[in-house]
């Protein structure tokens, strides 16, 4: 039988189980650690409707993010490919930068609109402005948009409230750019933005989106990339002083509280049944911030690095009716939800090379993972240095490791700046089911049977980095001050009269 024919028939045998088109809600949470939910062991996290995400569906231990920084990372997210693809490197996206992900990347949202999905982004977008607003997600397949189009700490943030009464956010963030501000598709809406209100205004977005959705009997996609718990960390009075954390915990609960919310509004629609959510974070925790950045749990190291505390996140799917409560093991990855979602919609997947796979039968059969390996690339990937890391199966092998100073004042000295780029030839090889820490490497001397799985290793590291064609770096195009997104454009002088 032709292949064409058998991919039709499957797309027909499994739309079949499902009464209509499903639903998406992907929550994307900021800076959050392997350790920090209560579903994860945290012993002070009050994380309820997390946890009731993880009881009720299918918990991810082998869950991985592409980069450990956030422009990458939401990059690989929405397009299914590593960030060196679509030109996200190295580092991170500003307010004034003249690049973004480019507009022949295709978005999850964009695969989903030919199907006649309505679709929503709020949040934290940096995935570029540009001029004009090139890069803004209204540009990139969705609807409507409301947010911070990059990080909140991107801007002067000493003099505003983080906290009610009137308690200032911890930190200076960075002098001298625009304050931060809240647009509303590619309009600005208040300038500086209002962190009281903030979660709020998200949330009642989120619930008249849904719901509008639900009443048109129109299949929706949501995409939630919070702020929370990226430094610094800020709640409301709904939230703030609730927690036993301190303000990480107040965010985290901020953040907890707003998935309530979307769960009600799913339950009250009527189409919670219908509807496949799934929760992970962009990068591990700011380790630099103690108490208030998070926590890797037994992870080595955190942001910044490709230890697994970098880039192993917490990761949960919930769809009642069709995927059912439980663990898994099998190794996934950001990359993976975009292919997922597309064959669970029925949707056409971009013609590209793409780097994720379909991870349906992991969530609806609790099956085997299509994934083979994970790479890990730096902050700033490049050719001559390629991968710093590469997991095959449970073992893994650095090539190169660095420490960072977002995972600085740990006590491990590897994960500290001043721990400097290594080479290891032979690559560093752990057991991560045996040594999930990554503290002691196997040796090839007291192993020989490990000089096998090297030699695969560097098989599937050859394969790979043959078939990885860098796009051309969208953040070496610069930064150009009159970018930087003012509500009132003409006044002057700037940035301190951008103000509304």
């Amino acid at each position: 039988m032709d292949h064409t024919v058998l991919v039709l028939l499957n797309l027909l045998l499994f739309s079949g189980c499902f009464a209509s088109t499903p639903n998406f809600v992907l929550l994307f949470a900021d800076d959050l650690g392997f350790g920090d939910l209560g579903c994860y062991g945290h012993p002070s996290s009050l994380t309820p409707n997390l946890d009731r995400l993880s009881s009720g569906g299918l918990r991810f231990t082998d869950f991985y993010c592409t980069s450990p920084v956030c422009s990458p990372s939401r990059a690989s997210l929405l397009t299914g490919r590593y960030q060196t693809r679509s030109g996200i490197y190295p580092g991170v996206l500003y307010p004034g930068s003249i690049g973004g992900l480019p507009l022949n990347e295709t978005t999850i949202a964009e695969v989903l609109k030919p199907l006649g999905y309505a679709t929503a982004a709020m949040g934290k977008w940096h995935l570029g402005v540009g001029p004009n607003g090139t890069y803004l997600p209204t540009n990139q397949g969705f609807d409507q948009y409301l947010g911070v189009p990059y990080s909140h700490d991107m801007g002067p943030c000493r003099n505003l409230t983080c906290f009610p009464p009137d308690i200032k956010c911890f930190g200076y963030c960075d002098i001298g750019s625009v304050t931060v501000p809240l647009m509303h598709n590619d309009v600005i809406k208040q300038q500086p933005v209002n962190f009281l209100d903030l979660e709020r205004a998200y949330s009642d977005f989120a619930v008249d989106f849904i719901t509008t959705s639900a009443r048109k009997k129109q299949p929706f996609f949501l995409y939630y990339p919070s702020h929370h718990t990226h430094y610094p960390q800020y709640a409301g009075p709904g939230a703030a002083g609730r927690s036993l954390r301190g303000p990480y915990g107040d965010a985290l609960l901020e953040f907890d509280t707003t998935v309530g919310n979307l769960l009600a509004t799913l339950e009250k629609t009527g189409v919670i049944n219908n509807t496949l959510v799934f929760f992970t974070s962009d990068n591990g925790p700011e380790l630099m911030r103690m108490s208030r950045g998070g926590n890797s749990g037994p992870l080595k190291c955190g942001k910044g690095t490709t230890y697994e505390g970098g880039m192993r996140e917490p990761a949960i799917a919930f769809w009642p009716g069709t995927i059912k409560p439980g663990v898994t093991h099998e190794l996934a990855s950001t990359l993976d939800i975009l292919p997922t979602i597309a064959r669970l919609a029925g949707a056409t997947p971009p013609q590209v090379q793409l780097d994720g796979v379909d991870m349906t039968e992991i969530l609806v059969n609790h099956g085997k993972s299509k994934r083979k390996a994970m790479m890990f690339y730096p902050t700033d990937p490049s050719e001559m240095y390629s991968l710093f890391a590469l997991r095959l199966g449970k073992y893994k092998a650095h090539f190169y490791t660095r420490g960072a100073t977002h995972s600085g004042t740990t006590p491990d000295r590897d994960c500290q700046v001043f721990s400097v780029l290594k080479a290891h030839d032979p690559p560093l090889i752990f057991d991560l089911e045996a040594d999930p820490s990554e503290n002691y490497p196997l040796s090839l001397g007291f192993r020989p049977n490990l000089q096998t799985l090297l030699d695969r290793i560097l098989k599937v590291k050859a394969q790979f980095e043959a078939s990885m064609v860098f796009g051309e770096s969208q953040i070496a195009r610069g930064t150009d001050r009159d970018l930087e997104p003012c509500c009132t454009p003409h006044c002057s002088p700037k940035p301190k009269c951008c103000q509304c």
